[in-house]
């Protein structure tokens, strides 16, 4: 049987948000945290990949799920740690998703039987075509495409979630399972760093790739 559990409590949310990852990427944890608690004010509820200090975690969370014994690796949990969040509305958000803007209204824009997410616009300028970044997620309830994703998850070749999510719908399955949320809500990397698009009116900066990890640390670095 597959470990899946909330840890700190078994109470359910209204609304929260989520967000998750294993040892390799819990160095963000304390730059993540110390955002998401000057701009939101929501339940937030952690999804264990497996990181080795759960315990400095724990006191910034309101429950957690975990998912270390899962057959899944890496980000291609995600989709079943937003199956078992304990609340009606869930946002995932990457830890690589520096908050800098108030976001719980962003559960006002949810609408149901969709992954509610925002569009890679960097992917549409360098290979056209549309795909959806998979860094910030809003479901209502548990629709019935992110059962479809986490099945896909399972069973994949494809370099990560996201990808997966791409691979396995068409211009008309996207626009039946997916609702597109405004830019300001996940700016990523490449629209600031390399096509001019200064973040402005953001309210998610997504620090993508490599480079956004490093920026991430010098962040970290001079906070």
């Amino acid at each position: 049987m597959q470990s899946i559990s909330t840890m700190t409590n078994t109470k359910s949310y209204d609304e929260a948000f989520l967000t998750g990852c294993d040892a390799t990427t819990e160095w963000m944890m304390p730059w993540f945290l110390d955002n998401y608690q000057r701009h939101a004010t929501k339940p937030l509820v952690f999804a264990n990949f497996g990181v080795n200090n759960l315990d400095a975690i724990k006191p910034h969370v309101h429950a957690i799920i975990d998912l270390t014994q899962v057959k899944e690796e890496g980000w291609f949990k995600k989709p079943k740690a937003l199956r078992h969040s304990p609340s009606k509305k869930t946002i995932w958000l990457d830890t690589d998703c520096q908050v800098v803007g108030k976001i719980d209204t962003l559960f006002d824009l949810l609408v149901p039987n969709k992954l509610n997410m925002v569009e890679d616009l960097p992917w549409k300028l360098r290979r056209g075509g549309v795909q959806f970044n998979s860094g910030v997620v809003g479901i209502i309830d548990k629709p019935l495409i992110l059962g479809m994703w986490q099945d896909w998850c399972t069973q994949s070749n494809e370099v990560g979630d996201q990808e997966t999510l791409t691979a396995n719908l068409n211009p008309i399955t996207q626009m039946t399972y997916i609702n597109n949320l405004p830019n300001e809500y996940n700016w990523l990397r490449l629209q600031i760093e390399n096509d001019n698009q200064p973040a402005t009116n953001a309210r998610i900066i997504h620090w993508t790739g490599y480079k956004g990890k490093e920026r991430i640390k010098g962040m970290m670095a001079h906070a």
